[in-house]
């Protein structure tokens, strides 16, 4: 089996409820399989893959507020930090009804490779609730 399939073999089995989170890292992992496969040894050595795959940081913490009717609603906050190798992290918010872990962790996940587009020495990572 090849390095790029053992990794994406132990993420969907360890983070089977993070569809979102499988989906970006299967497709980052098959982009980048031929230049991998190239040395893969050397990746496999030096755990590339599970260093980019596997969060700094996931922060899970409740947001309590008041609605407009005057009740107290409580929301599940996140922040997922991946790799300050050259820099502190910078991602976003997000805030919308539909989130959970698997959207931030995807998210954040994404935002180091956009971010490494920039030039700028900075990670990635993503926040919100």
């Amino acid at each position: 089996m090849s390095y790029v399939d053992e990794v994406l073999e132990k993420i969907q089995k360890r983070d089977a409820d993070q569809p979102e989170f499988i989906q970006a890292v299967t497709e980052v992992l098959n982009s980048l399989r031929p230049v991998i496969e190239q040395d893969e040894q050397k990746y496999r050595d030096l755990a590339i893959l599970e260093r980019i795959t596997e969060p700094d940081r996931q922060i899970m913490f409740r947001v309590p507020w008041v609605d407009d009717n005057g009740k107290v609603q409580v929301n599940r906050g996140f922040r997922v930090q991946f790799n300050n190798a050259i820099g502190p992290y910078k991602g976003g918010l997000r805030l919308h009804p539909s989130v959970n872990l698997g959207i931030i962790k995807f998210l954040g996940f994404e935002q180091i490779f956009k971010n490494s587009l920039t030039t700028l020495p900075i990670g990635g990572g993503k926040g919100g609730s």
